[in-house]
């Protein structure tokens, strides 16, 4: 729609994967030679996972788009199946139409098919995509198809991309002798401020903006904070901010422009990280006075298991509750994701948001999506319970008084990553 206005060639921010358009970061490069070293390896797996929208799948798509003749490709990207499913799958990557087979005869024909592929002379690679769907049955048969082999060597080739729990699935006790075939793994992590910048000038650049300079240098601060880095999120902003320049007859896109594509996308309730203060993670017990003195409106008391390990004030503006020390509150557990839920505070009142974690939050049970905060919601996060505290309310207790009660009561030192006892409502792993 904008193209002809800013003289581009085509789209610079779609949001499905396109090879040309893949932005190497360290990161990106590293992972992609990872990817490259599986031409090489044939008696182990290599594991890429990432965050949602990190770019694992433009990654795939390029990495494909450079494979070399003599390689025969199964690239599966649909896993929430059965074992039966599995194999009919990969064999249909291979032309076969497998439906009507049963499993004995759909594990000989693809041991069959793989190595006649090996005997002409072809390497098989075996890409799964989304793998963290794949049940503990469907991996224990790709273990055992990883097996086949000749006299000198195994057959298959295998990559597995996926989300963070990918990596927690594969650590369980029942998939140990598959983890045990894991050569290599690398997670694929957020772009920097500096990749961010990069990451937009690039894909302008391959759309067919060359050295124009389409975005504002003051725009980039604002659209990292705002999307902390994630390539799909950085593309939704800057497509729909490019759109709005499009309708005001902009040149260039500048902060006017991303501050209405926030409102566009209803993101206006994301204020700049700076907002809200940086405080440490999980900081010590406090008398509820921010820095300049004054005491404030509402706070936090983080319970891990039920005791509590730490309390936070809540001042105007956002904390991002996740499990990363990048977080303004860091929860340290694999239930936990990345980048789990966030709270955002206006005037003495907070509200909560899932930042779609893997494993939820919760109140009394249920499921939240948001929610704005009540005196006394105790809302759970894995194995951990933050309550909030409306201290205006007459019926608060003295906060000091109420710490060294329950500091008193639980003497015994909590460790964050004893999963031992988790709460039914988080059960699984986080990202």
């Amino acid at each position: 729609m904008y193209g002809e206005h800013f003289k581009l060639n085509e789209p610079p921010f779609r949001l499905s994967p396109d090879p040309q358009f893949l932005y190497a970061s360290r990161q990106h490069a590293r992972a992609r030679a990872y990817m490259d070293s599986i031409m090489w390896l044939t008696d182990g797996f290599v594991v890429i996972t990432g965050e949602i929208g990190s770019g694992k799948t433009t990654l795939i798509q390029s990495f494909i788009s450079d494979l070399p003749e003599d390689v025969a490709l199964a690239h599966v990207a649909q896993t929430q199946v059965s074992p039966v499913e599995f194999l009919q799958a990969i064999l249909v990557e291979f032309g076969f139409r497998p439906f009507q087979m049963q499993k004995a005869e759909l594990l000989d024909t693809l041991n069959t098919h793989l190595i006649e592929l090996y005997a002409s002379g072809k390497k098989v690679l075996l890409i799964i995509d989304e793998a963290q769907n794949l049940s503990p049955k469907v991996l224990e048969e790709l273990r055992l198809l990883s097996g086949v082999e000749t006299q000198k060597e195994k057959v298959l080739r295998i990559i597995l991309a996926g989300q963070p729990e990918l990596k927690d699935k594969l650590d369980s006790p029942n998939l140990e002798q598959l983890a045990q075939r894991v050569r290599l793994r690398f997670h694929l992590g957020p772009l920097n401020r500096e990749e961010t910048r990069e990451y937009i000038r690039h894909r302008l650049a391959v759309a067919g903006a060359a050295e124009r300079e389409l975005f504002t240098e003051d725009t980039f601060p604002l659209i990292y904070r705002q999307t902390r880095g994630t390539p799909r999120l950085v593309n939704t902003l800057c497509d729909t901010a490019m759109l709005c320049a499009f309708a005001d007859d902009r040149d260039a896109v500048d902060t006017a422009e991303i501050e209405a594509a926030l409102t566009e996308l209803q993101w206006h309730e994301h204020p700049p990280l700076v907002s809200a203060r940086k405080r440490p993670a999980l900081s010590a017990v406090d008398d509820g006075r921010d820095d300049t003195g004054s005491f404030a409106l509402s706070r936090l008391r983080i319970l891990h298991q039920d005791r509590q390990v730490a309390t936070r004030e809540l001042q105007d503006g956002r904390i991002i509750i996740g499990r990363t020390p990048d977080n303004e509150l860091q929860l340290q557990s694999r239930f936990v994701s990345r980048h789990h839920a966030q709270i955002l505070t206006r005037d003495g009142e907070s509200v909560l948001e899932d930042l779609n974690s893997t494993n939820g939050v919760y109140l009394e049970g249920n499921r939240l999506k948001r929610r704005r905060l009540r005196h006394g919601d105790r809302i759970q996060i894995g194995e951990h319970t933050l309550v909030y505290e409306d201290l205006r309310d007459s019926d608060s207790a003295d906060p000091a008084d109420e710490d060294e009660d329950l500091l008193a009561e639980h003497e015994l030192e909590v460790d964050p990553e004893d999963d031992t006892s988790l709460p039914r409502t988080a059960e699984g792993s986080g990202d």
